[in-house]
C-alpha cells in the first residue's frame, strides 16, 4: 500500500504545476478533472502525513518509556500512545477508502428519489425520517441541497420526496443508496405496542453533463400545468405554477411543484428528466455489453432490499456488505459516514475480483 501511496503522491506536485498555468482555463473539460484530481491527492497527502507523524510519535514514546523513571509521565506516554495507536487505526480505514481512485462521476450532483412503499400512512413518515437523514448528512459533508419536488402525507411525512445534492464526491458516497429500505418498529398510532414492517424505495441519479444530456424534442414532450397543493388538497398558492411533464416516447413522466414560479418549476422538471433519460440510457448499454459480473456490480437495483432500519434494537444492518450497528439513532441525526465509505469500499473490491477472474 506505501508503494502505491507513494506513487500517487508523487503526482501531486505534478498537478499542481499544471493548474498553475495561465492557459488552462481554456480547456474547461481539463481544468475540472485536474482540480478534482488535485482535491483527491490533497486529501491524501494530508491523511498519509499525519499516519507518518503518528506512527513517529510512538516510536518516540516507547523510546522514553524505556528510560522514563517518573511513573507519573510514564503514564501520560502510555494514554498518549494509546489514543494515537487508535488514531492509526482510523488512519489504515481512511488511506485505504481513498486508495479507491476517483471517477469521473464522483462529484456529479446527485437526484434522489425517495417513495413510500408497503406500510401505508408508516412508510411515508419513515420517507420524511430518511430524507432528514441525507440533508443532516449532507450538512456534516458540507453539501448544498435543494427540493426538486415532494407529496406531502395527510398523516405526516412524505408518499415522495425528490431531491438533488450537489458537492465534493456526492454521487461516490450516496451512489449505493439505492433499493429497497425496510423500517421496523412500533408506529405511533399503535396502540398495543406492536412492531410493524413498512418500507420505501430510493432512487438515485447522477445528473448528465451537457455533454450526456439527451436531445428532447418539443414533439415528444407533453406539459401539462396545475395548481401547486400540499397536504389535505390545500392550495399553495392560486396560479397554475406546477408542472408535469411527459417524455411520449419512453413514457417518462417527472413533476414540480416546489417553486411559485412556473418558469422555475419547469426548469427543475427538465433537470429531473434529463437525469431520468440518461440513467434509462446507461441501464440499456449496461444490460447490452454486461458480458462480466464486473459490469453488474453495483448496478443499484431499487428492487433489491438493501437495509433495515430496527428502532426497538437501535439497529442498522446493510444485508449486501453484512454490516449491523447499534447506532441507529446516530445515523438517522445523518452519522452515514461509516456505512456509505463500506459501501464503496465493498463494491470497488467486488469490481477488482471480478476482472481478476
Amino acid at each position: 500500500m506505501q508503494k502505491k501511496i507513494l506513487q500517487l503522491l508523487s503526482r501531486l506536485n505534478e498537478v499542481e504545476s499544471i493548474l498553475g498555468q495561465p492557459n488552462i482555463y481554456d480547456d474547461p473539460k481539463m481544468y475540472r478533472a485536474l482540480t478534482q484530481e488535485h482535491s483527491y491527492l490533497r486529501d491524501l497527502k494530508q491523511v498519509w502525513d499525519e499516519k507518518q507523524r503518528s506512527e513517529k510519535q510512538i516510536v518516540e514514546n516507547q523510546e522514553l518509556l524505556k528510560i522514563e523513571r517518573d511513573l507519573e509521565f510514564a503514564e501520560v506516554l502510555r494514554e498518549d500512545t494509546a489514543t494515537l495507536e487508535a488514531r492509526l487505526l482510523e488512519l489504515q480505514k481512511e488511506l485505504e477508502r481513498l486508495l479507491i481512485p476517483p471517477d469521473v462521476n464522483d462529484s456529479r450532483p446527485t437526484i434522489i428519489e425517495l417513495r413510500a412503499g408497503t406500510g401505508g400512512d408508516e412508510a411515508a413518515l419513515f420517507v420524511g425520517d430518511c430524507v432528514r437523514m441525507y440533508k443532516l448528512f449532507a450538512d456534516a459533508k458540507g453539501w448544498q441541497y435543494e427540493i426538486l419536488s415532494n407529496t406531502p402525507s395527510d398523516m405526516g411525512g412524505f408518499k415522495e420526496y425528490i431531491l438533488v445534492v450537489s458537492g465534493p464526491n456526492v454521487y461516490r458516497f450516496l451512489q449505493y443508496e439505492a433499493g429497497t429500505h425496510r423500517v421496523q418498529r412500533v408506529p405511533a398510532t399503535e396502540a398495543q405496542g406492536r412492531v410493524h414492517t413498512s418500507a420505501i424505495t430510493v432512487a438515485v441519479l447522477a445528473e448528465p453533463d451537457e455533454s450526456e444530456e439527451i436531445q428532447l424534442d418539443d414533439k415528444d414532450l407533453r406539459i401539462d400545468t396545475y395548481r401547486s397543493s400540499g397536504a389535505g388538497g390545500q392550495h399553495v398558492n392560486t396560479t397554475d405554477s406546477a408542472v408535469r411533464i411527459t417524455h411520449l416516447p419512453t413514457g417518462v413522466v417527472v413533476y414540480c411543484q416546489d417553486e411559485r414560479s412556473q418558469h422555475k418549476n419547469k426548469a427543475k422538471a427538465m433537470r429531473h428528466l434529463q437525469a431520468k433519460l440518461a440513467e434509462a440510457e446507461k441501464q440499456k448499454k449496461h444490460q447490452e455489453v454486461a458480458s462480466t459480473r464486473s459490469q453488474q456490480v453495483g448496478s443499484g437495483d431499487r428492487s433489491e432490499r438493501i437495509r433495515t432500519y430496527n428502532f426497538s434494537q437501535n439497529r442498522l444492518t446493510d444485508h449486501r456488505i453484512n454490516l449491523t450497528k447499534y447506532n441507529l439513532d446516530k445515523v438517522m441525526d445523518g452519522d452515514l459516514e461509516e456505512v456509505v465509505s463500506s459501501l464503496v469500499t465493498h463494491y470497488y473490491q467486488e469490481k477488482l475480483k471480478a476482472e481478476l477472474a
